[in-house]
């Protein structure tokens, strides 16, 4: 009888969870700054706890508009317009936020407004905005990144034309403490957990995934593709609006200078965070710590010292480095199919 030669199983490795990874990575540059604090400043970094407070109340309005903008790089879309968004919407939700004690308000006849009013201002216009952008992707056939960026200068002209550049200021008690303490983390938070149930467990989330990894096929399933990009688009201007509510609150007034480059730093938290830009991969969790990263970030070269100039260049170098990442990542996913 012949020797049959068996070949051991050969067992796939499974490495860590990508979240588990983007973690390990949150924790190694909290490391790594709190080293070169003690290095460079002769201080902790960590043990500072009004520093770190600073820095997540600082990216909690990013993280508001990273949700959004993660939803719309999985279907494969892009979203320029956001930043330009929170602008609009500060500006025009606080010409209708402001306080009666103020004789030079914008509209005299409505001040003192209930809370609840500015509020659907500011996110029914950042509705409009995103339904605009989806609408245009999706009936027109234009690329995302021309819509959106169109939406860019609109909105950005918008609230420049607004007060003719001048800023608005002193809102009511009631809309000033959307901003205060710790309430913009607190919306942060929710909104995360909101949207990563609706990715995870809805017909929505499926609908997302299904266009991002094969718009086509999932037009033969039967998803209406366009209704729902016009979903998409319409919840990433949403929460852009929301975002700029926020911002508005915080800093009790509105310049149309607001949000400048936070569609960029975004879109760098939803890659940073493990969402791939072509589409169909991504997680809201992971998202949040592409976040916390981000503002890790900024945070530690600021406590160091390092120039503005210089953190925008580390900024710019790190999302191309995601990106690098996550194409080697397709790469091997496409071989081993």
């Amino acid at each position: 009888m012949d020797n049959v030669q068996i070949e051991p199983v050969k067992r796939q490795r499974r490495g860590l969870p990508q979240e588990l990874n983007i973690l390990l990575v949150l924790v190694a540059v909290a490391l790594v700054f709190e080293i070169l604090g003690w290095i460079f400043q002769g201080q902790s970094f960590l043990m500072n706890t009004r520093r770190l407070t600073i820095m997540i109340l600082q990216v909690s309005v990013v993280g508001i508009i990273a949700i959004g903008v993660t939803q719309v790089i999985i279907t494969g879309g892009i979203d320029l317009s956001s930043g330009s968004v929170v602008a609009m919407t500060a500006m025009i939700t606080m010409s209708v936020a402001q306080s009666g004690d103020y004789a030079r308000a914008m509209y005299p006849a409505l001040t003192d407004l209930p809370v609840i009013l500015p509020l659907a201002v500011g996110l029914g216009l950042g509705l409009i905005a995103g339904m605009i952008n989806g609408a245009l992707i999706a009936l027109t056939g234009i690329p995302p990144f021309i819509a959106t960026l169109g939406m860019m200068v609109t909105a950005r002209g918008i609230a420049k034309w607004y007060t003719k550049g001048q800023p608005i200021s002193f809102p009511t008690d009631s809309f000033a403490a959307i901003g205060s303490g710790a309430w913009p983390v607190f919306i942060f938070l929710a909104v995360a957990l909101i949207f990563h149930i609706a990715l995870r467990y809805t017909r929505y989330g499926k609908f997302t995934y299904a266009i991002g990894a094969n718009p086509q096929a999932a037009r033969v399933s039967g998803i209406n593709v366009q209704r729902h990009l016009i979903k998409v688009y319409a919840i990433a201007g949403l929460l852009a609006g929301l975002a700029g509510i926020v911002t508005a609150a915080r800093a009790e007034t509105a310049q149309a200078g607001m949000g400048m480059m936070y569609e960029l730093d975004a879109i760098a938290a939803a890659v940073i965070g493990g969402t791939s830009l072509s589409g169909g991969r991504g997680r809201i969790f992971g998202t949040v710590i592409g976040t916390l990263i981000l503002g890790l970030m900024m945070s530690g070269f600021t406590f160091l010292r390092v120039d503005a100039f210089y953190q925008e260049i580390v900024k710019g170098v790190i999302i191309v480095a995601a990106v690098v990442a996550d194409t080697f990542r397709q790469n091997a996913r496409s071989k081993k199919a």
